[in-house]
């Protein structure tokens, strides 16, 4: 039977290893002789176009070809006009003189993959990265290579982010304010060092996030107290003087994908002045709007009662280890003298890139490219699911929550997990503690920005499949 590569796991370049001495175009031949010679790609296999795997692994396209070619020159592969490039039929000889049909040995976790909080990583911008790296290092100072003397960070980096947050999110940045951290855990470690110093106990979080979150705030020795989350968002107008500060997503909720609306931003603030307490936001994806304008951050509202909190792993990629937090006059000393014993931010010619990368216009030019892309992504979405399943939420970020009929989230996980398909439901992103009003909901979290290019179609399928 003739079957497509992406009938097997999904991402072929997930399974290749090029590592050789001798080149990357002798790499990718050997790993995919090796995977042929193996029955790791079958008989018959089809496999992505040279544009495609070049595009997936980050390599020239020409590569991809001169190895197609080589391995159709020593019998590999196969290439016809109309049929792409397949593995040839090949027969494998046992010992009786029979032939052993070929096997695919197991893969290591699900085929298809739709986990929400991670960006199309073959969507990284190589090419304009590497430019501004070069640009960086030619023009960094020698005192770039030293010890850190400020553990704020870079100054470049800092105005760059500085005119790019009050442009792109309206947030009141100062360089002078802007601390670097290597990603929000980081940053949020060093806000639940703070709190716990300040005697604060408890902090109010959403009813639904990510419980490594929490967790870490636990960790700090801190309580959290969830705050119900409905279709306006968190329910701000529940905080009291009981929590000295809240974690929100305003501009959209993870992982219900709501916004918070401006009455519940007010009431946000209100309680920040009135208690002295102190507002968390973590804005993860603000960049990713698709069917309006981004709304500003929360922060603009208030930068003396909110710390806001930014990162490059969703616009860019979460291994940069890149993160920002724009702290209020009153809290950034404490927030230093925290920083300054374990300074494990990200190195000096990591933030020169990016402050390039900002400055030159780039970063724009990237999440532009990226916004169309996931925007693109979203809509076909919507139009595989069709009529099925609700899709809640603003049309932004990079996960959508479908809603199922009462009691099927369970079976629906069951069906994807049939379907080789890593599926979320949003149970599991629900505060332990959180009460039942508003009733617990089913449903799944798509996280589209998951899957590569070439990956994409078939995870859809896959998804498709396992929906009622």
């Amino acid at each position: 039977m003739t079957e497509s590569w992406a009938t097997f796991g999904a991402d072929l370049h997930l399974h290749l290893d090029l590592s050789t001495r001798r080149g990357l175009r002798a790499g990718l031949t050997e790993a995919l002789r090796e995977a042929a010679r193996s029955g790791r790609l079958a008989a018959g296999t089809r496999l992505p176009s040279s544009r495609t795997l070049a595009a997936d692994l980050g390599i020239a396209r020409n590569t991809v070809a001169e190895a197609y070619a080589e391995l159709v020159a020593e019998g590999w592969l196969t290439a016809r006009q109309g049929s792409g490039t397949r593995v040839a039929e090949r027969a494998r000889p046992r010992r009786s003189g029979a032939v052993a049909p070929v096997r695919r040995p197991a893969r290591k976790g699900p085929a298809y993959s739709l986990i929400p909080g991670s960006p199309d990583l073959g969507g990284f911008p190589r090419a304009a990265w590497l430019s501004a790296a070069r640009r960086a290092l030619t023009d960094a100072p020698n005192e770039a290579f030293g010890y850190a003397a400020d553990p704020r960070g870079r100054i470049e980096l800092r105005q760059a982010l500085a005119g790019y947050l009050a442009r792109a999110r309206g947030v009141y940045a100062d360089p002078e304010r802007i601390v670097l951290c290597a990603g929000f855990l980081h940053g949020l470690a060093l806000l639940a060092g703070v709190l716990r110093a300040r005697r604060v106990r408890d902090v109010a979080v959403e009813g639904y996030g990510l419980d490594f979150h929490r967790d870490l705030l636990v960790r700090a020795g801190l309580r959290t107290r969830p705050l119900g989350v409905d279709g306006e968002g968190a329910r701000t107008g529940e905080l009291t003087a009981a929590a000295g500060a809240v974690l929100l997503t305003p501009a959209h909720q993870f992982p219900t994908g709501v916004a918070l609306t401006p009455a519940r931003r007010a009431a946000a603030v209100d309680w920040a002045r009135t208690t002295g307490g102190l507002i968390l936001e973590d804005d993860y994806d603000g960049e990713f709007r698709y069917d309006r304008q981004s709304v500003g951050a929360l922060q603009g509202l208030d930068p003396d009662r909110v710390v806001y909190l930014g990162t490059a792993s969703k616009s860019l990629a979460p291994g940069l280890r890149m993160g920002w937090m724009v702290v209020p006059p009153g809290l950034l000393e404490e927030v230093l003298a925290a920083k300054r014993p374990m300074d494990w931010a990200c190195g000096a010619l990591d933030q020169l890139t990016l402050a390039e990368f900002i400055t030159s216009g780039a970063y724009d030019r990237h999440v532009r490219g990226m916004r169309l892309r996931y925007r693109r992504r979203r809509d076909e979405l919507v139009a595989a699911v069709g009529d099925r399943v609700g899709v809640s939420g603003i049309a932004a970020g990079l996960h959508a929550v479908l809603d199922l009929p009462e009691g099927l989230e369970r079976s629906v996980l069951q069906s994807a997990a049939w379907q080789d398909l890593a599926l979320h439901g949003l149970g599991r992103f629900r505060h332990p503690d959180a009460d039942a009003d508003p009733a617990p909901r089913d449903a799944v979290v798509v996280g589209y920005g998951t899957p590569s290019d070439s990956a994409w179609g078939p995870t859809l399928a896959a998804l498709a499949a396992a929906l009622p």
